[in-house]
């Protein structure tokens, strides 16, 4: 592979298809970099203002993708297949194509034209990290990987595209496309998102139920935890257990495992097989494709739950009765 990391080796112009947490960080970070860029928008939606109040030249995505030779498609998962049927046509034959997430290209069935390059840059960090991080002089790690390499350089465009994104400050790992989506999907089900919201609920639940004050049971499983998660962000589970007390260490060490059980593996274990067989793709397509009853459904629950006005209460947003 070579080690391409200057953003002068990439093309320009490059069209920016999406304008929401990804779209926009790599837009600026690209910008600020040197390279002209140019962003698609659907229309009806705010990703077009938002773009032009920032100084962005924003088109439809077809005119973008037929303006550009680096095309970085960043809309939603769910979205972007129907998308780039509509306007993949539009492609030169030896463009390059970009995702941040390797889902559709695993599982979506998009189809390219033999001659263009489609390359996986993902950065390991949401938009808003990827943007303050490159503002700071810094960048996230990025794993790359080659999905078609259509001209013979498509390793070289996709570190110049990170490079420009400010990821080689950082690190750039070489990988597959398989590999980044299937290990994604777990680290978001099993502990970033799934596994922690479910854990942090439970905890909650589990001190109100006892009768305990909901905005302490607040503060101290859920607020709390970012202090820690920057310990273990800084230095590691071994370096963030040297960080604590002698009671909470040994509460972690002999009672962690008992919440992360044989019985959590074994749902975890079985979550990856549905992540590597594909079965959660198409169960996530089909919930999308029948206007995400079950998401939005859990989405509203979750607002209605008890502690998100414990969360108001504890940090002040509601006045506290007279007395309390």
């Amino acid at each position: 592979m070579s080690q391409v990391h200057s953003p002068n080796a990439m093309q320009a112009p490059v069209a920016i298809l999406g304008f929401g947490n990804q779209g926009a960080a790599h837009a600026l970070n690209l910008r600020d970099a040197g390279v002209p860029v140019i962003v698609g928008a659907r229309p009806g939606r705010g990703a077009h203002a938002r773009a032009q109040a920032l100084g962005f030249d924003v088109f439809t995505l077809a005119e973008a993708v037929a303006r550009a030779r680096v095309v970085a498609l960043l809309l939603p998962d769910e979205v972007a297949p129907a998308v780039w049927q509509q306007v993949g046509a539009g492609l030169a034959a030896d463009a390059a194509v970009i995702f941040a997430h390797g889902f559709n290209l695993l599982y979506g069935a998009l189809v390219f034209p033999k001659g263009a390059d489609v390359v996986l840059v993902s950065p390991t960090g949401p938009g808003r990290v990827l943007r303050s991080e490159y503002e700071a002089g810094r960048g996230l790690p990025a794993y790359l990987a080659v999905h078609q390499d259509g001209t013979g350089r498509a390793w070289d465009r996709a570190n110049a595209y990170a490079a420009a994104l400010g990821c080689a400050r950082a690190r750039l790992w070489p990988t597959t496309v398989r590999e980044e989506t299937e290990v994604d999907l777990f680290g978001e089900q099993a502990v970033l998102c799934g596994g922690m919201n479910a854990l942090v609920t439970a905890a909650f639940e589990t001190l109100t139920e006892a009768g305990f004050s909901p905005e302490i049971a607040y503060l101290e499983c859920i607020h709390q935890l970012k202090y820690l998660a920057d310990l273990l962000h800084e230095k590691g589970v071994s370096g963030m257990r040297s960080g604590i007390s002698g009671t909470a260490c040994y509460g972690d060490v002999t009672r962690g495992p008992r919440v992360i059980g044989e019985d959590s593996r074994a749902q975890m274990r079985a979550m990856l097989a549905e992540i590597r067989s594909g079965d959660f793709a198409r169960e996530w397509g089909a919930e999308a494709a029948s206007g995400r009853p079950r998401l939005d459904a859990a989405l509203k629950a979750s607002a209605a739950h008890p502690l998100e006005l414990a969360r108001r209460k504890a940090l002040g947003m509601v006045e506290p009765p007279v007395g309390a």
